[in-house]
């Protein structure tokens, strides 16, 4: 029988599929990674209200207790942190994490969905600063992230992705992997990872001029993925990056104003 590593996925739902724990799942899938996951919150879009989400939040002993039957049940080698969405979450997720004592702890910061109330960004990220990142091993922020963690109005430059990355890892993080996507100026999409020691950019040529559902999601998932099966950091990042790269090529139309990645063949 094969058996192959497990990652520990705590994320939200995203009922169209297109990202969310939908999307983690058919990544570890995809790439040989058996996934558990525990929700923290249930988005769904407002096709009525310009696709906002109606966000609504896991009770936290929901949440404990899916926690508790994944690692009763498995030994998980790594761990994707995605959307959490409450403060009283981010503290569950905290508890969780620190009693497990589990490797590999991967963070997508999302810091606050379409549609929730503005007040509700400054709370999460202040909890997320003070709660998670001490204890994760990478955080994998996009440009808004990042901007919003590192406490700057804008960033310009590859350059200035990489003295953001090490601002944000003075929080606590082991290593930053800031993904410059397509706000990375030029014809490539640039993310630079701070590892503690030294800047190393993954740069792969833009595909298209619009944001893609999903490719976030999809990146740290991935990065996560190749932890869970023994790759370096490094290796494990530019792995990603081709996965999501091709994920975007392949981009799903539907009846959103965006695209959807497509982890398949």
């Amino acid at each position: 029988m094969t058996t192959p590593p497990v990652t520990f996925v705590l994320a939200g739902s995203e009922a169209t599929g297109g990202a969310g724990v939908q999307a983690d799942l058919r990544t570890l899938q995809q790439l040989g990674v058996y996934g558990a996951a525990a929700l923290t919150c249930i988005v769904s879009f407002d096709p009525k209200d310009g696709w906002n989400h109606r966000f609504v939040p896991i009770d936290p002993q929901v949440l404990r207790d899916q926690a508790e039957a994944i690692l009763a049940d498995w030994q998980p080698a790594s761990v994707k942190i995605g959307m959490l969405g409450t403060v009283p979450t981010i503290e569950t997720t905290r508890d969780i994490l620190t009693a497990a004592k589990l490797p590999n702890i991967v963070c997508d910061p999302v810091l606050i969905c379409k549609g929730q109330e503005p007040g509700a960004a400054l709370d999460i990220d202040n909890a997320l600063r003070a709660e998670i990142l001490p204890i994760v091993d990478v955080i994998t922020p996009n440009y808004f992230e990042t901007c919003t963690l590192a406490g700057v109005d804008e960033i310009d430059s590859v350059a200035g992705l990489g003295d953001a990355a090490k601002k944000i890892s003075e929080l606590g993080t082991k290593a930053v992997l800031v993904k410059g996507g397509l706000a990375t100026p030029g014809d490539n999409a640039v993310d630079v990872l701070w590892d503690g020691s030294e800047l190393v950019e993954y740069s792969r040529p833009k595909v298209g001029t619009a944001g893609v559902s999903g490719a976030g999601d999809s990146l740290a998932t991935a990065v996560s993925a190749g932890l869970a099966q023994g790759k370096s950091l490094h290796d494990a990042v530019d792995a990603a990056k081709d996965f999501v790269t091709a994920g975007i090529q392949r981009a799903i139309s539907a009846n959103t104003p965006f695209d959807v990645v497509w982890q398949g063949e």
